[in-house]
Order: C-alpha cells, then sequence, then structure tokens
C-alpha cells in the first residue's frame, strides 16, 4: 500500500509514534498483516473499548487471513466541538492507563489529539505512514518485507451514519473503506444490516463482527454516573476511576473549565464520538 509524502502531515511538539506492542514479525507467511484502528473521543475510555479488540481478534483469527499485527486508540483532539469533552492529555492518560495496565497489545496514538481536528480518512494515512514508510511495516520469519493494512474498528452506529447523504464525503468514504476498511462491532440498538446496506460498493472491505454477548456500556452512562455519585467501578479500569477522582474530571454536565471552545467540525464526516460506539 503506497504510503503517504511526509509532507502531508504535520505532528504536534515532542510527538513521538508510540510502535513498542507493535509485532514487527509475523506468526505466519501466509497472512496479511493488519493494524485495527479506533478513533473516537473515550472521555473516558471504558472496558467496551478494550473489549472491542478482543472481538475483533476472535472474529479475524476465525474468519479471515489476517493476522493482527498492532491496536491502536486514537482519541480526537480537544478542538473537536463535543459538549463536556475533557482536555486531551488527559484522555490521552486514561487511555494509556487502560491499555498500559489491562492490555498486552494495545497501544494509545497522540497524534490526532494533540493538534487540530482531523478526519478519520487522514488519521488512517498517517498510521499508514508511520507504520509502513517510517517504520518499515513488518517482516516474516524468513525476512520478506510485508507493508502493513491499516483497518479502522468501529460500531454499527458510527457506520450507519456513513449511509446518510451529506454527512461523510464520498472521497473520505473510498479511503476508508476502500482504501484501508473497517471491522464493524455490532452495537446494541443499531441495525448491522442498515449500517452496511447502503455501502455496497465496498462491500469487500467492510467485516461485520457480531456481539455474542451485549453490551450497552457507553462513556455518557459513565459521567452520569460520576455526576449522580454512583459507583462504575467494574464498567471501566481501576486506575482510570482513580485518575478521574484525582484530576476531578465529570463533576458536572461539561459547563465547567474543562469544557473547551473547540471548532466546528469539517463538512464531510460526522461527529464521531469513538471509533465504537455514539454514546462516548
Amino acid at each position: 500500500m503506497a504510503a503517504q509524502s511526509s509532507s502531508t502531515f504535520v505532528n504536534p511538539p515532542n510527538y513521538t509514534f508510540t510502535s513498542h506492542r507493535l509485532h514487527r514479525i509475523l506468526h505466519a507467511s501466509d497472512k496479511q498483516p493488519i493494524v485495527l484502528v479506533a478513533c473516537g473521543s473515550f472521555n473516558p475510555i471504558t472496558y467496551h473499548h478494550l473489549r472491542m479488540f478482543e472481538m475483533a481478534n476472535d472474529f479475524v483469527r476465525q474468519n479471515t487471513n489476517f493476522e493482527i499485527v498492532g491496536g491502536y486508540l486514537s482519541p480526537v483532539s480537544e478542538e473537536y466541538k463535543k459538549p463536556g469533552l475533557v482536555r486531551a492529555h488527559h484522555r490521552v492518560n486514561m487511555c494509556t492507563l487502560a491499555t498500559e495496565q489491562e492490555s498486552s497489545g494495545l497501544m494509545v496514538d497522540s497524534w490526532e489529539a494533540f493538534q487540530n481536528y482531523q478526519r478519520t480518512a487522514v488519521v488512517l494515512d498517517h498510521f499508514n505512514y508511520e507504520i509502513n514508510t517510517i517504520l518499515g511495516g513488518v517482516f516474516t520469519r524468513d525476512g520478506e518485507h510485508r507493508d502493513v493494512r491499516v483497518m479502522l474498528l468501529a460500531g454499527s452506529d458510527l457506520i450507519s451514519t456513513m449511509s446518510e447523504p451529506g454527512v461523510w464525503s464520498h472521497n473520505d468514504l473510498d479511503r476508508i473503506l476502500g482504501r484501508y476498511g473497517t471491522f464493524v462491532i455490532e452495537r446494541t440498538g443499531s441495525s448491522m444490516d442498515q449500517a452496511t446496506d447502503s455501502l455496497a460498493r465496498w462491500r469487500n472491505n467492510i467485516y461485520p463482527i457480531p456481539q455474542l454477548v451485549q453490551n450497552d456500556v457507553s462513556s455518557t452512562k459513565v459521567r452520569l454516573f460520576f455526576r449522580r455519585g454512583l459507583s462504575v467501578r467494574y464498567l471501566i479500569p481501576a486506575a482510570v476511576i482513580d485518575y478521574i477522582k484525582q484530576n476531578y474530571l465529570y463533576l458536572d454536565d461539561g459547563s465547567g473549565p474543562e469544557k473547551e471552545k473547540g471548532k466546528d467540525k469539517e463538512s464531510g464526516e460526522a461527529e464521531r464520538d469513538s471509533g465504537s460506539q455514539s454514546q462516548l
């Protein structure tokens, strides 16, 4: 897969691409290496976000000829105009705590978080550039080079917005679904068929994943629980709970100092609460 020119991307100050858990050697040389990227607010991250990757891993292993060599969370910029969105460094820190303590393979990339709002297609281009151009892709056990395919991991409710006229630009959809592809996690209350039927031209690059254990935990509900003084234990990682309490986050509805002014979303892309679900 051809990489983007380095001039396409401007990195935030002191930015370094995280790759310490990226598998550089394929276990099976006959499989295509892929990296899964979940874009979203993660406001805050929940166990359901982490479960997305586990569900995708099971599906990939049992139903495809792919091999997952890495998984990333990409928190959205704080300039994304969304009420109640806490500062980017808080969300990056919470995601990092969750992935480092609850996962052996997931990573957090802060490129999107610490700059102006970036469209999903551009974020995927960034991952493709960092992994295949800067790092040089991956290798088989025999030393044969392989480019990594970057793929979006998202929920069926987010994907359903892609079929709504005027919400996403055709060029962006063609890059996301045509060039990269996506795994779509079934979301409670959102029809998988309706989410993908009108995207038939990219059907071969859309992989629906049924949610065998229904889970409607959302960041919206977690924030509501915090405001009401209710327990969120076992809904989000313990380290994230401690961080939220230590930094006095989610004490109100977002009208306080943590609410960022933001900027209008660029035309051609839907409101993106999370790579997995819209109530985040």
